[in-house]
C-alpha cells in the first residue's frame, strides 16, 4: 500500500476518479501546484468523461500527459464503479500507466477518525437488506470489511457517507459523514493508502456464484403430474 505523498513524488500528474456516490468526483493532482477538482450529477456514462475533460481543459493538459490513475473500487454504486473501470481499461490499452485503487469506506473512515478520534463503524447499503460494514477502532485502525444483514449490524456509533444511494431502510441511529474528495484528501491524503492494480474492477465482498444450467427437453416424463 502506497501513501498519496509517495505517488505524487513519483508521478507528475495523477487523475483521480470516484463514482461510488450519487455525485461523480474527480481530481487532477500535479506536482508543484494546487489540485484541481470537478464534480458531476450526470449519470456515470456521461459524468465520468465530463469531469475528466473539465479537469484536463482547466490544466491545459491532455489525457496522454496523465502519468497515473487512482480510482475508487467501492463499495458504492456498482454501475458508477464499473464505468470508471471500463474507461481506465480503455485508456490503459491505448497507453499503459500505473493504476492505484482505494475503498470508499476506508477513505471516509480514516478521514473521520482524523477529524475526531474515536471508535465507530462506517456502513453503506449493499442491497437486499444488507450493508457493507467497515469498523474503525479507537486507535484509527481499520477492521475487516464485511457484509451484514440489518439485524446484525454492530452497536455503537454508525455513520454512512453522504450522497451514497440507499435502498434498504437505514438503522435509526445512523448519521452521515462527509464524502467529498477535495476534503478527504485536503491534507495530502497521507492517512490514505492506495494499492496498485493491473486490471481496474469493481469491489465485491463475495465472489459471484453461478449455478450450472442443464438443458432438459420437455417430454411426457418431465411434465408435472396432477
Amino acid at each position: 500500500m502506497v501513501p498519496l505523498a509517495q505517488l505524487l513524488a513519483s508521478h507528475r500528474r495523477i487523475l483521480v476518479l470516484d463514482a461510488v456516490s450519487q455525485r461523480i468526483q474527480a481530481g487532477l493532482l500535479q506536482q508543484g501546484t494546487l489540485p484541481l477538482w470537478a464534480e458531476s450529477d450526470a449519470e456515470a456514462g456521461r459524468g465520468v468523461f465530463q469531469v475528466t475533460e473539465n479537469l484536463l481543459a482547466r490544466a491545459g493538459a491532455e489525457l496522454a500527459t496523465v502519468e497515473a490513475f487512482i480510482f475508487c473500487e467501492g463499495p458504492g454504486s456498482m454501475l458508477g464503479t464499473r464505468t470508471v473501470a471500463m474507461a481506465l481499461r480503455t485508456w490503459l490499452a491505448l497507453q499503459p500507466r500505473p493504476v492505484y485503487r482505494y475503498q470508499s469506506l476506508a477513505l471516509a473512515g480514516l478521514a473521520e477518525w482524523r477529524r475526531e478520534p474515536r471508535p465507530f463503524t462506517i456502513i453503506a447499503d449493499a442491497r437486499r437488506e444488507t450493508w457493507h460494514v467497515q469498523p474503525v477502532s479507537i486507535d484509527g485502525i481499520l477492521g475487516l470489511l464485511e457484509r451484514r444483514a440489518t439485524a446484525d449490524l454492530p452497536g455503537g456509533e454508525l455513520l454512512t457517507p453522504a450522497g451514497f444511494r440507499v435502498w434498504s431502510k437505514p438503522p435509526a441511529q445512523v448519521t452521515t459523514c462527509r464524502y467529498t474528495l477535495a476534503d478527504l484528501l485536503s491534507d495530502g491524503g497521507d492517512h490514505a493508502h492506495f494499492d496498485p492494480v493491473n486490471l481496474p474492477d469493481a469491489f465485491q465482498t463475495e465472489a459471484p456464484e453461478y449455478k450450472k444450467w442443464s438443458a432438459q427437453p420437455h417430454s411426457s416424463e418431465t411434465a408435472p403430474t396432477r
